[in-house]
């Protein structure tokens, strides 16, 4: 009988990361220290002035709020680990540290693909329904799709996690990539674990296939509304404010459909790593920027903020 030798009994686990090429680590840990910065400014500026300014109480900027947030606690789940393990020798996890990164990763990135669907029907109502556009969103619903959002995304995450550790990690503690990840530590186990890989599809195909779907239905809506609009003033308002939300739904789902929609075995997995780096790290930088750097209403908030309004 094969001796088991799990990682539970052994207390942690290690992150080899991109330990493949030694050279290149000093250089991640400042490229990575530099997005990571990035998230952390930019997504605490959209906080905060959607806070401050009564202009920016709106259904949009509620769930713009919302998302920022979010990218601010997915990339701390995982990013400040990743450079403790880039800048030295040390690149152990602890069991415990594992299994919540595991966790939190799972529930912030599913709440993600869940909250773009909800700011896609945001959309669709405002350019679509805009007559009926206060009572569709009205405040109390708006943060009733928020809670749900996250409860679906926190209450998916506790059962698939779980499934995950409850397979039996044999032999080695190496886990071939820079955080835990479902697929990578799958690898670890030493029984079969085909029932996990495909509960991991259905999973993935539930919350990514249908939300990718449930919004390009929604700019599809938007699109035929868009060109039965005469207004040259509406249109390039439309067409701002929903080709942000198309470019962040492509950032994150793109990647996120090449790591998830196939096998662990069918892809390469330093390939799959820098997949992995690109929507954990940059993709949570760029939001702020794509919302922020044509957005009028922005602009004019900032103004307000410090007082330029006033002086003109």
């Amino acid at each position: 009988m094969m001796k088991k030798n799990n990682a539970s009994s052994e207390g942690y686990f290690v992150l080899l990361g991109f330990s493949n090429w030694p050279h290149l680590e000093l250089v991640l840990f400042m490229v990575i220290l530099t997005f990571y910065l990035m998230t952390l400014v930019g997504n605490l500026f959209i906080i905060i002035l959607s806070y401050l300014d009564s202009h920016l109480h709106t259904p949009m900027y509620f769930f713009l709020s919302n998302l920022s947030f979010l990218d601010l606690c997915y990339t701390t789940s995982s990013i400040p680990q990743l450079l403790v393990n880039l800048w030295g020798p040390e690149k152990t996890i602890s069991y415990t540290g594992c299994m919540i990164q595991l966790y939190f990763s799972l529930a912030l990135g599913t709440t993600e693909c869940v909250l773009l669907v909800v700011m896609s029907y945001d959309r669709y109502a405002a350019v679509c329904r805009p007559l009926h556009y206060t009572v569709l969103m009205h405040p109390r619903l708006c943060h009733i799709l928020a809670a749900a959002c996250w409860v679906s995304g926190f209450t998916t995450s506790a059962l698939h996690s779980s499934f995950t550790f409850w397979v039996p990690l044999c032999g080695h503690r190496q886990v071939d990539h820079f955080f835990c990840e479902v697929p990578a530590l799958l690898r670890l186990s030493c029984v079969d674990t085909r029932a996990n890989e495909l509960t991991l599809m259905v999973m993935s195909s539930i919350f990514v296939l249908i939300p990718l779907i449930l919004i390009l239905s929604s700019y599809g809506a938007i699109a035929q509304a868009v060109l039965r609009m005469q207004s040259t003033t509406g249109l390039q308002k439309v067409f701002g404010t929903c080709g942000a939300h198309l470019m962040v739904v492509s950032v994150f789902f793109i990647p996120v459909m090449c790591i998830y929609l196939q096998p662990p075995s069918g892809k390469s997995q330093d390939q799959g790593k820098f997949i992995a780096l690109f929507y954990t790290v940059v993709t949570p930088s760029l939001n702020p920027l794509i919302y922020t750097l044509r957005n009028k209403d922005v602009k004019g908030a900032v103004k307000r903020l410090i007082g330029w309004d006033r002086e003109m």
